[in-house]
Formats: structure tokens, sequence, C-alpha cells
């Protein structure tokens, strides 16, 4: 079934996609592939007689310069606007109930569906760099008018929008300091009948909204039904800080979404069964340091470690039950302050829900969350291959969990406060490589990473050496990347994959594959005891 994501939106004008398919001058990778790329079993005559690069030259050369697009890919600077997620933030969430519609479910059940598993996420994908920390309300704060009135739905317009948001800042204010917080999850009741699922997104505020003396710069308003989709607010959290979306949004509405990348980001799906960030949008975190990226001018050999492997990854067998993440009343900020120097455009004070003084809760132990500015569909079904395509001696792969009990929706029930001080501390990442970089052109480059079933990505349908083009003057929605497909000619995991014709997009070990429009061959020959990829790099 095709997934339907929803877009983010900027108030007072939606930015729209300007094109919703690819420039005729960069042509699809995989009809490409098709035809003018070979891929066979690696040999010794298989390679151009280049020799490997003594020293790593630094990752310099391969920086793509942040442009004006939305959201860019750019990494040479960071866009200020937007949080950097290398420590630990907060966010609030805010539970609003309607006139017209009694809640049936509590405000701690529905943060139980968020938490801790967004938080998890992040810890993981960061190696521990990131803490999201979530501070949920205890009660509902109820909405001056009835669900109705608002209209939700997926393409919002924008005064329903815009008067939603001054009517929940408006009677949320007084139970919330929203200066100690850098993200705002406005969560609406799931069973309102004017509530709609697929309008969960990210809204950016071309001047920001203004509540305790600080700008509220954009607000994650979260419609999930209960349960929510998997990984819905792990999405909405990459455009709050700054990532695109990577789906292929047709003219029609209508046909594949997921064209651009598949499962191998959460960006582009958050359904994927390799949801890990890419390697590139690790590095523009900074959760990757520059001696983790290569940047490869002529030959050079490289070994790559799993995008997905981490410090954090090997902890995750010893943690408690996802129930008890909520941490106590004690170690958790107060989120009773009452506001005194918002201003809105609508305010009141009427219909509040919650008992004055109610106090909120911190889920988690990491890091500010954002909303989704994405819609996808159901899980696809189907069966999951029990072990990756193309295996190597040197190493033997973990067992991979069945995938049903992996896509299925977040533990919701009663929330327990933990015992403090049970949890290890995080440790360093690996110094390995992660991303080796060529250089293609002005505002292009492409990428090569390793990804295994391990972390994140433990529910990837193959295993092997990821290629995929960044550009970093395309926008949001306009393919800012594209995964190469080194397996034109053959599809994979049809029923779970979002996108079964790049599944098996990966080279896997003793392939070999030239890359189309590039002068380049990308060779794998070899893993390393602890799993790692051998990967030669050729001009052609």
């Amino acid at each position: 079934m095709p997934q339907v994501p929803h877009p983010e939106v900027a108030v007072p004008r939606q930015l729209l996609v300007r094109r919703l398919t690819r420039p005729g001058e960069w042509p699809r990778l995989r009809s490409a592939a098709a035809a003018a790329t070979s891929l066979s079993a690696l040999a010794a005559t298989s390679l151009v007689a280049a020799p490997a690069a003594t020293a790593d030259t630094g990752p310099g050369p391969c920086r793509l310069t942040r442009t004006a697009a939305h959201h860019s890919e750019g990494v040479s600077s960071w866009n200020g606007a937007y949080p950097r997620p290398r420590r630990t933030l907060d966010a609030v969430m805010v539970f609003l109930s309607f006139p017209d519609s009694g809640p049936l479910l509590t405000p701690r059940t529905l943060a139980a569906d968020h938490f801790p598993s967004t938080t998890d996420f992040f810890e993981r994908a960061s190696y521990g760099k990131f803490r999201l920390r979530a501070h949920p309300r205890s009660s509902w704060i109820r909405m001056p008018r009835p669900s109705t009135d608002y209209e939700v739905r997926r393409d919002w317009k924008s005064d329903r929008r815009g008067a939603y948001l001054r009517d929940a800042l408006a009677v949320s204010d007084p139970h919330v300091d929203f200066a100690k917080y850098d993200i705002v999850y406005f969560v609406a009741d799931p069973d309102a009948p004017g509530v709609d699922s697929d309008a969960t997104k990210v809204v950016n505020f071309e001047k920001p909204m203004r509540a305790d003396g600080t700008d509220l710069r954009r607000i994650v308003t979260v419609f999930e039904r209960h349960p929510p989709d998997r990984n819905v607010l792990a999405h909405e959290t990459g455009h709050v800080f700054d990532l695109p979306d990577l789906y292929h949004r047709p003219s029609d509405g209508k046909g594949d979404w997921d064209t651009f990348v598949g499962d191998w980001d959460l960006m582009g799906s958050q359904f994927g069964l390799a949801p890990d960030f890419f390697a590139w949008h690790k590095w523009r975190f900074g959760w990757l340091k520059d001696p983790q990226v290569v940047c490869v001018q002529g030959g050079q050999d490289v070994t790559l470690e799993a995008v997905s492997k981490s410090p954090v990854d090997r902890r995750s067998r010893m943690r408690r039950d996802p129930a008890t993440e909520l941490a106590s009343g004690a170690s958790a900020r107060a989120a009773t302050g009452v506001g005194t120097g918002a201003s809105t455009e609508a305010r009141t004070s009427a219909g509040v829900s919650a008992p004055a003084g109610a106090g909120g809760q911190v889920l988690g132990a990491g890091v500010r969350v954002a909303a989704r500015s994405d819609g996808a569909p159901p899980a696809p079904g189907g069966a999951h291959p029990s072990a990756p395509h193309g295996g190597s001696p040197a190493y033997a792969p973990p067992p991979s969990p069945p995938l049903r009990s992996m896509l299925r929706g977040n533990t919701v029930g009663p929330v327990r406060a933990p015992a403090l001080g049970r949890r290890a501390p995080v440790a360093a990442p690996a110094p390995g490589k992660k991303l080796a970089v060529i250089r293609t052109g002005r505002d292009s480059v492409l990428a090569v990473e390793a990804r295994s079933r391990v972390g994140n990505d433990r529910t990837t349908c193959t295993e092997g050496v990821l290629l995929y083009e960044v550009r970093g003057e395309a926008a949001s929605g306009e393919g800012p990347v594209e995964v190469v497909d080194t397996h034109p000619d053959t599809e994979a995991c049809w029923g779970d994959s979002v996108y079964p014709p790049l599944a098996d997009a990966p080279l896997r070990t003793g392939e070999s594959f030239r890359v189309p429009g590039e002068r380049v061959r990308i060779s794998v020959h070899g893993r390393t005891a602890e799993g790692d990829w051998k990967v030669r790099i050729r001009p052609e």
C-alpha cells in the first residue's frame, strides 16, 4: 500500500514543492544503471590498476555548501534557525481535548505511544551524543471550540490551521512555561470527531509566535491515532533539526512515494525496514566527526563500519522494559509554570480541563523531539527473509528478530517511574570510518556507506554497501538524496519493503559496480571479523 506522507507547512504561507520530479539533467539512477552499468563477481582483473591513497585527505573538499534551499543538505555550516541535536534537548507535550468529545485515553497512555521508543531511536542513531527528553503534561487542556470547527486535514487550510494554533497556545500558556523547552508538541485527542491522523506535521512560522518571553519558530501538531504510526515522532524530529523530506510526491497523489530512497532513511519513510539516518545526515548533525569521513580523490581502499553500529546498541539488551522509561517526578522538570509574558492573537484561558498546578513528567533520557511532516500509510505486510543477501565466510551476522514483532506498534499501558541510577553511561562512538564521499560536481557528491542488520537497521531487508547521490541545492521533497540501485533488474522483500525495487540496492560481498554517469567503480571485496565492509573505490 503506498505511503502517503504529510508535507511540512509554513505560516502564513505554505512551502510548496516546486518540482515533483527530478530535472531532466538528473536521470533516474535505477533506469540508467540497467542500461549503462555492469555488476559482476569481483575478480582481480575487474579493477583498474590505480594506487590506493596512502593517507586520508580529510573531508573538506567533499563538503557541500549549504544553500537557500529549504532543508538544504549542505554541510558547510549549520542553519542557526534550527536546534542542533548534539546535546540534551527538552520537549513539552501538551494534550488538547475538545468540547464536542470527552477523551477516552489518558495523556500518559498517549505519551507512552511515543516514548521511550523515540528517545531510544535517537540515542542509537547519534551514538549516544543526542539525548531526547520529553515532558508530557499529566492532564488534558480543553480547546475553546469543537474539533470540527478547525477542519483538520492533511492539506489544512491556512486560516483554520492558524486558528487552531492560536487557540492551542492561548489555552496552554497559563499552564506551561514555554521558555523551558526546545520543542513543543500539541497532541490532539485522537478520538475527537474532527481529528484527522493524516494531518500530523511540523508547522514553521515565518514570524515566530511568542509565549513566556520566547520565540516559537515551529510547533509540531500531532493528530496520531492510537496506537500511532511507528517512528512518526522520530521522522518529525528530523524536520525540527532541518532534515528534508526524502520521499517523492506524485503530482496526481497516486503511485509510489518512495522512489528516491526506499527503505534507507527515516526521512524517506517512517515505515522503512532500514530507517536509520544516512551517514551524511549524521555528519551534518555532528554525530560523525571529520576523521570518520573519507573524501576520496583518486583511488582508495577503505573499511567502513555499518552506519548503525553503535556502543548504544550493545547495551540495548540490558535495558529495562519500555513501559518503565518515564523518569520519576524528582528528576523531571516541572511543567506547571504559569506563563506571564505570552502574547498571542487570540488569547483565552477558558476551557482548561487540567487542574491548576497539574505537573508534567519527563519521558526517556533524551533529547528534544520533533514532529512528523510526512504522513505514511500502514506498514506493508508479508514475509521477511531470515538471512541477508550475500554472506561472507569471515562474518556471521546476528540473527534477525521476527519482522512482525519489529513492526508492531509501540507498547502501550500504565507507565511506572523507574529506579534511578540503573542506566549505564553511553560510550563514545567507535573511531572507525562510517562514510566515504566522492565529489561529482559543484553541488553534488556520491556517498558510500555500509548498512547491516544492527541497531536501528535491525529489520533491514538486505545488507551491504549503499551508494547514494546528494545534491545541496535540491529542496525538501525535490530529491536531495537519491539511492543508486546496484541491482536494477531485481527486487526484494515484497510485502514488507516500502519500495521493493530499492530494497536490494546495496552491493554485496564480491560485487563490483560502475556508477552510471560517473567514472568511478565501487567494489566490495570482503568483511572483517567484526563485520565491517572492505570497499575499493577506483576511477574508471
